[in-house]
């Protein structure tokens, strides 16, 4: 069973009743996915579903589309001699309840080996092993706060190593737009850390008071305010919305103290329009998973993946203290999540974990 999504129209999705095999052929393993999570981060991939393959990752009939979405499986079926049965692993799934991967063993769990996989990053084919299922509510928490958090964090913290990584283009001041989605709060997190930049958060009112309430950002404001902010300022602007015509008023703004423009997010993806008016400089699409590869050759694996998860821990503790956990289950539920992400009815402080 699948949620599957209308690749013209993400709007439209259907539930797939038709599971996948049980049986695995040679070489595969067949997993239950356990649970997993539905954030703003997804409706992204669904938007950038052929631009950047996510739609290749897990193949579906003609015109529709599996959304990939982070959680836990446990193998209930094997036919690779060195994976057993009952193993749980963490990983990306397509949002559904079974996953059949053709596994190939890695140091930390296995990878997806499928020919379809090959061009797509480590990152989005790797499953890790983890402990078995617990019934302490501390560890179920941080469980899901994972699920919830580490692949926007991830995205986060390595735009926030990118533009580092540049001297922030000689900016002081880092503007990001939505500034209350789960991305944007870790991204203003990760400069938080930083002695030498400010950031200053835009979100619509009726968010300000919880973007406030974070105490992540130096300064927020409201989209209507754009144009109170000083122009004495050289910035960078990160934008999490995908709305050019809020993009286009802040590179009108600041003129030439914008010294660059990153786009990262969609989170008002129904509001987007022509960039080819926004003056400046163009704006750039971010992809993490380039910087991931860069910092992977220049520090290696396994010291981004300590820094990666270090960094993550402190956020996800800082997140308790704004961060709520809500839990549904079945297709109706699943589909119901899926659909107040898209219509932006979630509220900013919930995260969803859902199994079908």
């Amino acid at each position: 069973m699948f949620l599957e999504i209308d690749r013209s129209n993400i709007r439209n999705v259907r539930i797939n009743i038709g599971g996948a095999s049980t049986n695995p052929a040679p070489g595969q393993v067949v997993m239950h996915i356990e649970r997993f999570a539905l954030t703003s981060n997804n409706i992204s991939y669904a938007l950038g579903g052929d631009f950047l393959d996510y739609w290749g990752f897990y193949p579906a009939e003609e015109g529709w589309g599996r959304l990939p979405t982070m959680g836990y499986g446990v193998v209930t079926a094997s036919a690779h001699p060195d994976i057993a049965v009952g193993g749980r692993y963490f990983g990306f799934f397509p949002v559904g309840d079974v996953h059949v991967v053709d596994a190939q063993p890695s140091r930390t769990g296995f990878t997806d080996n499928a020919p379809h996989r090959e061009k797509h990053a480590m990152a989005y084919r790797s499953f890790d092993k983890v402990e078995p299922a617990s019934t302490d509510a501390q560890v179920i928490w941080n469980e899901d706060a994972v699920l919830i958090y580490r692949g926007l964090f991830l995205t986060s913290y390595l735009a926030d190593d990118f533009l580092a990584d540049k001297n922030f283009y000689d900016a002081t001041q880092v503007i990001v737009t939505s500034a209350s989605s789960k991305t944007s709060l870790a991204l203003a997190h990760c400069l938080k850390l930083r002695s030498n930049i400010t950031s200053v958060g835009l979100t619509s009112a009726s968010n300000k008071a919880f973007v406030e309430s974070t105490d992540l950002y130096d300064q927020v404001i409201t989209y209507d305010d754009i144009e109170t902010l000083p122009t004495n300022k050289a910035s960078v602007v990160v934008d999490m919305a995908g709305n050019t015509l809020v993009v286009g008023r802040i590179h009108e703004h600041f003129d030439a103290e914008l010294k660059y423009s990153m786009s990262i997010g969609a989170t008002h993806w129904d509001k987007s329009a022509s960039s080819t008016n926004i003056l400046g400089p163009k704006p750039q699409f971010f992809f993490a998973p380039g910087q991931l590869v860069k910092r992977g050759k220049e520090w290696g694996r396994e010291v981004i993946n300590q820094r990666l998860d270090t960094a993550l821990d402190i956020f996800i503790n800082d997140a308790r203290t704004f961060s709520t956990i809500q839990y549904a289950q079945g297709p109706t539920s699943v589909e119901r999540v899926y659909n107040g992400l898209i219509n932006g009815t979630v509220p900013p402080q919930a995260g969803n974990i859902l199994s079908m």
